[in-house]
C-alpha cells in the first residue's frame, strides 16, 4: 500500500512538472511572438526612412551631416541584436527624427508637400503602432517573467533553463516632452 502512494505522489509531482513547463513554454512562445510583432513595426519604419530622407533632401539638400546622422542611427537600429541594444538604437533613432524634423520646419514648401506629409503621416501611424506593440510585448515579458520568478515554477524554470527576459524600455531622452517654443 505504501508503494502505491508513493508512485501516486511521483506520478502527480511528474504530471505538475510537465504542466508548468508547458506553460512556460506557452509564455516564452507568447513573448516571442510579441517581439516579432515590435519587430514587424521597426521595419516598417525603417523602409519609410530613406524616402522621409530623400524627400527632405529635395528642399534641404545642403544639410548633409542631418541626413547622414539618421541613416546611421537606423542601420544602428537594424543591428541590433538584443532587446536592450534594440531599445538603445531606437532611442538614438527617435532624436535623429526629431531632428530631421525640426530641419523640415524651416521650409515651408516642404511642410506643404503632399509626398512628405504622406511619409510624415504614415511615419506617424508607424510610431503609434510601434508603442501598442511594445506596450503587448512588454505585458508578455511581465507574465512570462512572473513565471519564472514565483514558486513552483521557478523550481521547473531553473531546471529547464527558462531565464527572464528584458523589457523594451525607451531611453529617458525619448521620454521627454519636446520643448515648443512660439
Amino acid at each position: 500500500m505504501t508503494w502505491i502512494i508513493i508512485i501516486a505522489v511521483i506520478a502527480l509531482l511528474a504530471l505538475g512538472g510537465i504542466a508548468i513547463y508547458n506553460r512556460l513554454v506557452r509564455l516564452r512562445n507568447r513573448s516571442d511572438n510579441a517581439w516579432s510583432q515590435v519587430d514587424v513595426q521597426l521595419k516598417r519604419r525603417y523602409d519609410l526612412i530613406p524616402n522621409l530622407v530623400e524627400t527632405v533632401k529635395g528642399y534641404a539638400g545642403h544639410e548633409r551631416e542631418t541626413f547622414e546622422a539618421v541613416v546611421e542611427a537606423r542601420s544602428a537600429a537594424q543591428a541590433a541584436g538584443t532587446v536592450a541594444e534594440q531599445a538603445e538604437a531606437e532611442g538614438l533613432l527617435g532624436g535623429m527624427l526629431r531632428r530631421l524634423f525640426a530641419l523640415a520646419e524651416q521650409y515651408p514648401e516642404l511642410r506643404a508637400s503632399e509626398n512628405f506629409q504622406a511619409l510624415q503621416a504614415d511615419l506617424s501611424d508607424t510610431e503609434n503602432k510601434i508603442a501598442v506593440a511594445r506596450q503587448i510585448y512588454n505585458d508578455t515579458v511581465l507574465g512570462y517573467n512572473n513565471a519564472v520568478q514565483t514558486v513552483p515554477t521557478n523550481l521547473v524554470a531553473g531546471i529547464a533553463g527558462f531565464k527572464a527576459r528584458e523589457y523594451f524600455e525607451v531611453e529617458n531622452d525619448a521620454r521627454a516632452v519636446p520643448p515648443v517654443a512660439f
